[in-house]
């Protein structure tokens, strides 16, 4: 059995840092993502500049059927100088981060949907922009998979400061993009309902 899913973003407001705090402390957002337990407080400090736009990176609540599911951002790459240094990729890269936070959309097929509609409405939007830059964990299997699926490809391996593995950096240019991959409404598998006993 399948079900349509609309997938859509809004910007992060302050009053989600409650469902930040809470996603970036359980399940695979705390595991890939948030890494160490967290106060609501610095959870606030964190992205707060973010929400306030003094610090250049873009955050976005993910919107399934208009339902908060997780977190996805955007930067220039280049507005990070340290990072930049030690990936050493083009000055037009812009580098994104995303986690799927409601455990309910975990391990249905979203994650490469939600990063085209994401690259195609905000990051490529932008004529600064001519490719992008994911780095997950080397060893999120499922991410890498997913980002594959949205047409990114392996760039290199490298160890990023304060990251607790090496970074699998991959890419997807413009011209990439262009090519139809996934849509952002399609068909999802729902999740099996429990057989009786």
């Amino acid at each position: 059995m399948t079900t349509i899913l609309n997938i859509s973003f809004r910007r992060l407001t302050h009053d989600d840092l409650p469902l930040m705090h809470r996603w970036l402390n359980a399940g695979e957002a705390f595991k890939w993502y948030g890494l160490k337990p967290t106060t609501l407080e610095e959870i606030s400090a964190e992205y707060a500049p973010i929400i306030e736009r003094t610090d250049p990176t873009f955050g976005y609540v993910i919107l399934i059927d208009d339902q908060p599911a997780g977190y996805i951002q955007w930067y220039l790459i280049h507005d990070h100088p340290d990072y930049a240094r030690q990936v050493d990729v083009p000055t037009d890269s812009a580098g994104v981060d995303l986690f799927i936070g409601e455990e309910q959309f975990l391990h249905r097929g979203l994650g490469s949907a939600i990063m085209h509609a994401f690259l195609h409405d905000f990051v490529f939007a932008d004529d600064r922009v001519g490719r992008c830059i994911i780095d997950p964990d080397e060893r999120n299997t499922i991410a890498i998979r997913a980002y594959e699926k949205a047409g990114f490809h392996h760039l290199k391996t490298v160890q990023v400061e304060d990251e607790p593995a090496p970074s699998y950096l991959m890419e997807l240019t413009r011209e990439s993009l262009k090519r139809p991959r996934v849509s952002r409404r399609g068909l999802f598998p729902q999740p099996r309902a429990p057989q009786a006993k």
